[in-house]
């Protein structure tokens, strides 16, 4: 299978793993990809495929959708079909259908089987996912507009993880995105953090958080610390994007003691959950003054320090989210923000999962047309064990 990908087209991938899952006994397969906004999952692109079967399935109402939200393998009552997590890391890539009986003789060695398969299934789609465009676009259901495509092709996978620590993040409108951005990242024993969210929302406005972000990501690796970034996002926007301002924090997580420093430059503050409880004001500190106007160039802020608990969630979230309006002008607010982090974090969600329920909380409160962005950013720390 390895052999054979290396030089197989987006549309041929799903032949070549069908020929490896019969070889194992496994007659049929059939993978999924979840789509942007993680309400369906859509069949890997390939020739043949019909009108039905290219509507796909859905994220909340189907066997192959908990496979996906549980991150467990999930079979039929007769046991014909079994439905196998495909995750890259911890990142919900989508899910593979099994056609065989899984009971019985043999059932343990074909379940084996199925998970080999789905993993190394994985890692083919996202090896090629950067410069196979099918892969991509089947991922989308509408077209995309330009300064979202912009944006999108800065950002990191939406989760990342090791053992310690878990970051997953949501941006929506994922189609219409103008100046909300994230980036996260692990380097020597930290997990780095970053949301910004630059003033409009057009073309300018991505250009403006795609500078951020290359401007923290050229200072992160080069050895700087958290007043180093804030001087480099700010002297970059002064400099060549003078017109756009853009609120920040900037955060960093050390891994192993749950030490959580961060710069707050304008924007809403962070959340504490703990025990299934937001700690009020825990993380609240005065914010300092956006970014943009050069201030913080050659004196930038000092960062702030908390120190987690085991099992603590830090939510970092834009004023998209919290002023949201429905249609009859209620708006989505903090309260019902850290009231949906709760519910789902008492139901027993990780990461991944708690975030895609609220920002589907978020768009059915506002009937799917968010007239902002709005970024979330969810950061776990469990130092043992590494919750699914």
């Amino acid at each position: 299978m390895l052999e054979r990908s290396h030089g197989a087209s987006a549309l041929e991938l799903a032949g070549v793993i069908g020929e490896a899952a019969r070889r194992l006994g496994i007659p049929r397969t059939r993978l999924y990809l979840v789509d942007l906004q993680q309400r369906r999952l859509l069949p890997l692109p390939q020739s043949g495929l019909t009108a039905e079967e290219r509507e796909g399935l859905d994220v909340d109402g189907s066997l192959g959708g908990l496979a996906y939200r549980t991150q467990e393998v999930q079979s039929t009552r007769a046991g014909d079909t079994a439905w196998f997590p495909m995750v890259d890391g911890i990142e919900r890539i989508g899910v593979m259908q099994a056609l065989t009986p899984v009971s019985g003789s043999g059932s343990g060695r074909l379940m084996e089987a199925g998970r080999a398969l789905a993993s190394l299934a994985t890692l083919l789609v996202v090896s090629k996912f950067s410069h196979h465009d099918p892969l991509v676009q089947g991922q989308r259901v509408r077209p995309m507009t330009l300064q979202a495509e912009l944006l999108w092709a800065f950002l990191p996978p939406r989760t990342i993880g090791t053992e310690l620590a878990t970051s997953s993040a949501v941006l929506e409108p994922a189609y219409d995105i103008g100046g909300d951005a994230f980036d996260h990242s692990f380097i020597d024993g930290l997990l780095h953090l970053t949301l910004v969210d630059a003033m409009g929302h057009d073309l300018a406005s991505g250009g403006a958080s795609g500078a951020a972000l290359a401007a923290c990501r050229s200072t992160r690796r080069s050895g700087g610390d958290l007043r180093d970034i804030v001087a480099a996002i700010d002297r970059t926007l002064a400099q060549w994007i003078p017109d756009r301002l853009m609120t920040a924090v900037i955060a960093e997580l050390d891994t192993t003691q749950g030490d959580f420093t961060w710069i707050n430059c304008g924007h809403p503050p962070p959340l504490l959950i703990r025990d299934g409880h937001v700690v009020q004001n825990a993380l609240e500190r005065p914010p300092h003054l956006p970014l943009g106007y050069g201030f913080h160039s050659s004196n930038p802020p000092e960062q702030e320090y908390a120190r987690l608990q085991p099992g603590d969630r830090v939510l970092l979230y834009s004023d998209g989210i919290t002023e949201a309006r429905s249609p009859t002008g209620d708006l989505f607010g903090d309260e019902r923000l850290a009231d949906t982090v709760i519910r789902s974090t008492a139901s027993g969600d990780n990461a991944p999962e708690a975030l895609r329920r609220l920002v589907q909380n978020l768009l059915d409160h506002h009937q799917h047309h968010l007239r902002d962005d709005a970024t979330i950013l969810l950061v776990e720390w469990h130092p043992s064990p590494r919750p699914r």
